[in-house]
């Protein structure tokens, strides 16, 4: 425990100074990033114990609040959560000192790497907070850390109305989370986790008050739907290590959060089925919207909430499950939920490490203006290809594991005795299925109009390989999700212990089944990887010498340009603009010419979410006018707003003496 203390200031320093050396760009990164590094490696340890059965009692710091002490603690929940955090945020370290040098002449590099340096302390802590203050105050500074970082280059609009939505969607789930622990304090007399778990069993009613407002709170912050919309606003716009970081680690602390929460409460009946219809209804919906952005780290952001709604359907069904007591398949449902969270970080922090080394060597991620990366960006492209295989859900990655769990869970409803759980079986099939479908295309798109064919534009056409300083993190992702694949059953061991503490011994202890079932997969991985090595190798030896290039019959054509191939538009149109509901299509705007002859004409196509132009801009919208009306009170005049200060004074004291009055 005492390690992650030091990790905790190691990260601090780092951070005070390279914000010291911030006019010393090559010094501010290289400090950030040794710091990062360090910290990371030396909390690991603990973590790895922990997770290999080491308890650990206790922290408590003393501090003079009128609140308690701040506790601190490592069990095998945060364990589980914080090795994420301390890999990947070694990684995107190393990888953003290299990223943000490009930058060193137009930008102040300290303050973006203490930003860092406090986002990665603050998720630490939150984790392994035990208190409300203590996490509440963790949890704000993580969202003020990421908010700096999300805003990086605030010169653009775009940027700053990001970085906007981000901060409000952020508050208003903080307000819900101070909700639910000033009622949880309410009930269990104190502020601390110890008083929430040990607390007298609350009531129904009051257990739901607590779950919504859990589900609301870090829902929001986990990208549920409808509270996802700050997500893909804030991923584009960040740098590309911290959407790596933002999207693999930070919004698991939501769901970190809220699994927390349900270890203080007797479960429910209706819990598995309300995480399911919202984990269903979030990766269709995520899924859909990616499949029609144009900007790369766009259809990374609503990957990430396909991916995250995955995730609650794994948790949901174990929940629902293990309630019945058909406990094996509420197994499979927490192994597939737990080991996804996992693949996840590996998989989310490897394409958008991809993405910004695309960035970096086109300057852009629009993806109608790229094209032929892989001949240009061979190794970027290589990992480009593991990691959208990875997070397609396909064999033989690490993305297939993890999901095939989940559908057993899915499948194995006992569809031959009928009733609503052998429907709610098939259709949760069918539409996992769905899901899995509409990302393969999703990726398969990313890739083929990205990596292959000619460059839509110079920027693509004059496109350069990033260096060893980004490309090391990506192949580091890249055989990470190879050996995931190829190990699950040595990862679900390390999982049983979470999945106990979470959803009960009971369910722990069918683990082991899964175990067994799951060793199979990893044993198929390796004979299709050893297969399709051996199949280079004889291609490689038995490769024919090159020939000299002769151009193909072009149909009489004698100029093909690269705009005679696909567009990423319409590789997608038949699905995003034909099968989809209206309200989830992009917003098409074209002005077509008037006349028989050549005039000018107009084509557009705006891709925001449906629920933000058409829900909450409209919301905001009409509240903003409804208080733009009382602009009259800001007089601007000092004696007014004192008279305002005495009128509230006064009629505060008249309040307290009328209720004195009446009480007596």
């Amino acid at each position: 425990m005492h390690l992650l203390v030091v990790a905790l200031v190691i990260l601090l320093a780092s951070g005070a100074i390279a914000l010291v050396a911030t006019r010393r760009p090559f010094l501010a990164t290289a400090v950030g990033t040794a710091g990062t590094v360090l910290a990371c490696l030396v909390g690991m340890v603990p973590v790895l114990q922990t997770l290999l059965g080491h308890h650990w009692t206790s922290l408590r710091l003393p501090w003079q609040a009128p609140t308690q002490d701040l506790l601190l603690g490592l069990d095998p929940l945060s364990a589980f959560f914080l090795a994420p955090v301390l890999v990947l945020g070694a990684l995107a370290a190393l990888y953003g000192r290299t990223y943000l040098l490009a930058y060193r002449d137009r930008k102040a590099l300290g303050p973006a790497m203490c930003a860092f340096s406090v986002l990665m302390a603050a998720m630490m802590t939150v984790v392994l907070a035990r208190s409300t203050v203590l996490f509440l105050v963790a949890w704000e500074a993580m969202t003020l850390s990421s908010y700096l970082l999300v805003t990086f280059e605030h010169e653009d609009g775009e940027v700053r109305r990001a970085g906007l939505v981000y901060m409000v969607a952020a508050h208003v789930g903080e307000a819900c989370l101070l909700a639910m622990f000033l009622l949880l304090d309410h009930h269990a007399g104190g502020l601390g986790f110890d008083s929430f778990a040990s607390m007298p069993i609350p009531s129904a009613g009051f257990s739901a008050i607590i779950f919504v407002l859990a589900a609301v709170g870090f829902g929001i912050k986990a990208g549920f739907l409808p509270f996802h919309v700050w997500l893909p606003e804030a991923h584009a716009a960040a740098p590309s290590h911290v959407s790596a970081l933002m999207s693999g680690v930070m919004i698991k602390l939501g769901l970190y959060g809220l699994l927390r929460v349900t270890t203080f409460l007797p479960q429910a009946s209706w819990w598995g089925p309300s995480l399911l219809v919202l984990g269903f209804s979030g990766a269709l919906w995520g899924i859909s919207l990616a499949l029609y952005q144009r900007d790369m780290k766009r259809v990374l952001a609503y990957s990430s909430v396909e991916n995250m709604g995955i995730i609650t359907i794994g948790v949901g069904l174990a929940f629902w499950r293990a309630r019945e007591g058909d406990f094996l398949l509420a197994a499979l449902g927490a192994c597939g939920a737990l080991l996804h969270v996992w693949n996840h970080v590996v998989m989310k922090g490897l394409m958008f490490l991809c993405a910004g080394s695309v960035l970096h060597g086109s300057g852009t991620k629009d993806m109608e203006k790229l094209g032929g990366l892989m001949k240009r960006m061979p190794r970027t492209g290589l990992a480009m290809v593991v990691g959208a295989v990875a997070i397609a859900g396909l064999p033989p990655l690490n993305g297939f594991v993890s999901e095939w769990l989940i559908y057993m869970g899915l499948m194995g409803g006992d569809v031959s005795r009928g009733g609503s759980v052998s429907v709610a079986a098939l259709l949760g099939t069918g539409l996992l299925a769905a899901i899995g479908g509409l990302a393969a295309l999703c990726f398969i798109r990313l890739i083929g109009i990205v990596l292959l064919g000619e460059g839509r534009s110079p920027a693509a056409q004059h496109a350069h390989e990033s260096t060893l300083g980004m490309r090391g993190p990506m192949m580091s992702l890249a055989v990470v999700s190879v050996g995931m694949a190829i190990f699950p059953g040595a990862l679900l061991r390390i999982l049983t212990p979470v999945a106990g503490q979470v959803f009960g011994p009971a369910l722990a202890e069918r683990i082991g089944l899964v175990q067994k079932s799951v060793g199979v997969l990893g044993v198929v991985n390796v004979a299709v990887w050893t297969a399709l090595g051996l199949a280079v190798i004889l291609l490689a030896m038995f490769r024919r010498p090159k020939t000299q290039p002769v151009e193909t019959w072009g149909c009489g054509y004698a100029a093909p340009t690269a705009r005679m191939q696909y567009t990423a538009r319409s590789f997608s149109e038949l699905i995003s603009y034909r099968l989809l509901p209206r309200t989830m299509r992009a917003r098409i705007e074209k002005k077509m010419p008037a006349s028989p002859f050549p005039s000018a004409g107009s084509f557009s196509s705006r891709c925001s979410d449906p629920l933000t132009h058409g829900v909450y801009e409209p919301f905001f919208a009409r509240w903003a006018d409804r208080f733009s009306r009382l602009r009259w009170i800001q007089q601007g005049a000092l004696h007014v707003y004192l008279l305002y200060i005495l009128v509230v004074a006064v009629a505060g004291l008249a309040w307290i003496s009328w209720s004195h009055w009446t009480a007596s």
